[in-house]
């Protein structure tokens, strides 16, 4: 079986807002090794799977890319289980402007609250 190296729609979907920030986050950085914006998921808890980004100067054999328009993104092969379609977002609210990874729990077949205690998980 042939692991598959690149990200499709399917696999995760970037709103033309969060593609227009994703690029110019990669054309501000002045470093010429940072190749793409690698998107990562952290243990979970009460709250759930956490989503993060940070810059990366390189891909290994297990990640898969997105090509988007002026940046690239990497997601390694256990991230991908827990971003499986997901959409990434831009948006400005009172608080200030984000990233958000809407669909969350249906990637994740979480059911948005926390068993134990009922908070809302994100």
């Amino acid at each position: 079986m042939e692991y598959l190296n690149t990200l499709s729609e399917s696999d995760i979907r970037v709103s033309t807002v969060a593609g227009e920030q994703f690029q110019r986050l990669i054309s501000g950085v002045d470093d010429d090794d940072i190749e793409a914006i690698r998107i990562y998921v952290a243990g979970g808890g009460c709250a759930g799977m956490t989503y993060g980004m940070t810059f990366t100067d390189r891909r290994t054999d297990y990640d898969r890319v997105y090509d988007g328009d002026g940046y690239r993104i990497y997601v390694d092969a256990v991230a991908i289980n827990y971003l499986k379609g997901v959409e990434i977002d831009f948006v400005t609210r009172e608080t200030g402007s984000t990233f958000v990874f809407n669909n969350v729990f249906q990637a994740t077949g979480g059911a948005g609250t926390c068993g134990a205690c009922g908070m809302a998980g994100g």
